[in-house]
């Protein structure tokens, strides 16, 4: 089937970043497959973490069909796009459709992105993650890419007022190596082993990522561990039953 909206969609996001000048930074790429079938399992800070995991994997030449609530396709300005791109609805209250669907793009060769915490994570750190993202890659036979997206939370996060049109930020798109989960192993092994792996390179993105200002010592968007005002996770957690969004 022939691509008709997500090649100009893509173009689009470039040059708004290229208008904002972004400063993007992308590595380990080569990790993406180029062909065949493959989970992207990427952390989670931003509500536009899509727009750059998807850019994560366009030097491998690769489109990437994320799953999305169901919401969002509902909308009469994101459903047509999100429908045109060929992305996945997820209906919590059928789950399984979503999934069998998401299995069966897998198994013909396409990339499917998740975001396998769920929801966005208030304190820059990976939360716990679901176990879809296993499950799935073990049913499809295919492996999982783990990816971390840093610097999007400056844009537009939980809790903050959106800032979309701010200049120069730097984003970090860091691709790690792939993992293809053993049918016969715990997929809770698995997941707790994915987590690790996309906390490494989140860890990785945060220790390379530019200095903040000097007067800006604690900056909202850094974790706690770091210096930064964001919540811990514990204090996230509690925020997330409080104001669940």
């Amino acid at each position: 089937m022939a691509e008709l909206v997500y090649p100009p969609v893509v173009l689009t996001c470039k040059a708004m970043l290229r208008a904002l000048d972004v400063k993007l930074d992308i590595q380990g790429t080569e990790h993406i497959p180029r062909h065949g079938g493959a989970v992207i399992a990427c952390t989670h800070q931003s509500y536009l973490d899509f727009i750059f995991c998807g850019l994560g994997a366009q030097p491998a030449k690769r489109l990437v069909r994320f799953m999305a609530k169901r919401e969002v396709f509902a909308s009469r300005i994101s459903g047509p796009l999100m429908r045109g791109m060929r992305h996945i609805s997820v209906d919590r209250d059928a789950g399984k459709q979503s999934y069998d669907e998401a299995v069966r793009r897998l198994r013909v060769g396409e990339v499917v992105g998740v975001f396998p915490e769920a929801t966005i994570s208030r304190s820059f750190t990976v939360k716990e993650l679901k176990s879809g993202a296993v499950r799935m890659a073990v049913d499809a036979g295919v492996p999982i890419v783990p990816m971390a997206v840093w610097g999007t939370q400056r844009f537009w996060t939980k809790g903050r007022p959106k800032n979309l049109t701010q200049r120069h930020v730097p984003v970090s798109i860091l691709v790690g190596e792939p993992m293809t989960p053993d049918s016969d192993a715990s997929v809770d092994e698995a997941t707790t082993q994915l987590r690790s792996r996309m906390q490494q390179l989140l860890d990785t993105a945060q220790a390379g990522y530019p200095e903040p200002p000097e007067n800006d010592a604690a900056p909202w968007w850094l974790p706690a561990h770091l210096g930064g005002s964001a919540p811990t996770p514990e204090e996230a957690a509690e925020l997330d039953r409080r104001r669940p969004e």
